[in-house]
């Protein structure tokens, strides 16, 4: 059963993650990558949105190898519906974690916006 927003409010979550929570988390059915360094994500309640990476993608971070678009592109969805990059494609990350990097649903779907809108905030 579903919490209400002022439940997670009250354990400290902001608005955003709280009306999130709130209505039902998302899984991730698809992920396709664009040119300017965002990625367009289908949920599974039909919802497109978009998440601009360039934020987070900085020199020194797990995220530098992907300023590359050539590497940003293999973008992918791992077994457990994250979004994924391997660092190196010839290496098997099911095999060694260390080698992928991914985000999870919740934090793709609070910090995203809709397609062709903003989101409520």
């Amino acid at each position: 059963m579903a919490e209400t927003v002022e439940y997670y409010l009250s354990k400290g979550v902001d608005r955003a993650a709280a009306e999130y929570y709130a209505a039902g988390r998302r899984k991730i059915v698809s992920v396709e990558p664009n040119d300017d360094f965002t990625l367009t994500i289908a949920f599974d309640n039909g919802e497109r949105r978009i998440l601009d990476m360039k934020p987070i993608m900085a020199t020194g971070t797990v995220f530098e190898p992907f300023m590359k678009l050539e590497n940003f592109r293999r973008v992918y969805l791992d077994g457990q519906h994250c979004v994924s990059w391997d660092v190196d494609p010839d290496v098997d990350s099911e095999k060694v974690w260390s080698n992928k990097v991914d985000l999870c649903p919740d934090s793709c779907y609070i910090d995203s916006v809709p397609v062709g809108g903003v989101a409520n905030a």
